[in-house]
């Protein structure tokens, strides 16, 4: 069976198809740029609002997988173009080449749409997935981190200096990107009607009651051989930090008024009424040495010059 994949250049997207040639899976991968030769995958040049793209990517496949989506926009009409009309072509996509199914990568941000607009329009591409007709499973995962990451490297290049500022009191949890990709491509390898199908999961590290936030940082820390300071950054602080970072950064902003919207939200942690069940997928990295071989990682490619 092929798997159709939006998303493969991004950070997810690059450790499932890492996986999946390590499982000798056929895949067709949406693309917005040339790319370069990988056995197993077959590049379609397009995006999320080129139709004819989308409909040869979904051209017989089995199973789509859509990771992309927007994580930063400068307004909510970019987040919806994205995260909302992106996977309403998908969706129409799928039903045109009569592909059997969608496995939707959302976001735990979904649960309160009222925080912020990415989170609103993650749920609404969800509600277009769910109405499509099709087998479905939704997937949103907590705060992913490992190699390529560039989101919670933030916390990673903080902690070389010994601070790492958090939000709020609060928890979330975690997962490695290698334990997502087994993940993602477990369920998406599933049959029609399968356990899987018509639910939406929130996998985790197994951690019970996720990471304070304090403890993420010093976790941080650890991995990159520091002691850190994590001082918790109260609501209005972050909010002005993040008016800050998108003066002086522009798209280049890490922590946007929108994500802050959200950071100060005390609750992310995988629910455990809709944890994935254990004989479908279980997490194999543990977060302590998966935080100290990213760091490793970062370190290797020169992430952690302080120049980047």
């Amino acid at each position: 069976m092929t798997i159709a994949v939006t998303g493969g250049t991004g950070f997810v997207g690059q450790a499932v198809l890492d996986e999946a040639g390590r499982r000798g899976l056929a895949i067709k991968a949406l693309t917005r740029r040339d790319q370069a030769q990988r056995e197993g995958v077959e590049w379609v040049r397009g995006d999320l609002h080129d139709a004819g793209a989308l409909r040869e990517l979904a051209k017989g496949a089995g199973t789509i997988l859509h990771i992309a989506g927007v994580i930063n926009a400068p307004d909510a009409a970019g987040f919806k173009h994205g995260n909302v009309e992106g996977t309403r072509n998908v969706v129409g996509a799928a039903v045109t080449e009569d592909v059997s199914r969608l496995v939707c990568v959302s976001s735990l941000s979904a649960r309160e749409p009222q925080l912020s607009d990415y989170g609103r329009s993650k749920l609404e591409g969800e509600e277009e997935v769910h109405a499509s007709g099709l087998d479905w499973t939704t997937i949103r995962p907590p705060a992913i981190y490992g190699p390529r990451d560039t989101e919670i490297f933030e916390l990673f290049r903080a902690a070389r200096w010994g601070i790492v500022p958090v939000p709020p009191a609060g928890s979330a949890s975690m997962i490695h990107v290698d334990d997502l990709a087994r993940l993602l491509l477990d369920c998406a390898s599933a049959a029609e009607g399968s356990a899987w199908s018509g639910r939406i999961f929130e996998p985790d590290d197994a951690r019970e009651g996720g990471w304070p936030h304090h403890e993420i940082a010093k976790a941080i820390g650890m991995a990159m051989g520091r002691q850190v300071w994590a001082p918790a950054m109260p609501a209005l602080l972050l909010k002005s930090a993040a008016q800050l970072d998108r003066l002086f950064r522009g798209d280049r902003a890490k922590l946007t008024p929108d994500r802050a919207s959200y950071m100060v939200h005390p609750d992310w942690v995988a629910s455990s009424e809709r944890r994935v069940p254990s004989e479908l997928w279980k997490p194999q990295i543990d977060t302590i040495e998966g935080l100290a071989d990213t760091a490793r990682w970062y370190a290797a490619k020169g992430w952690l010059q302080a120049n980047r």
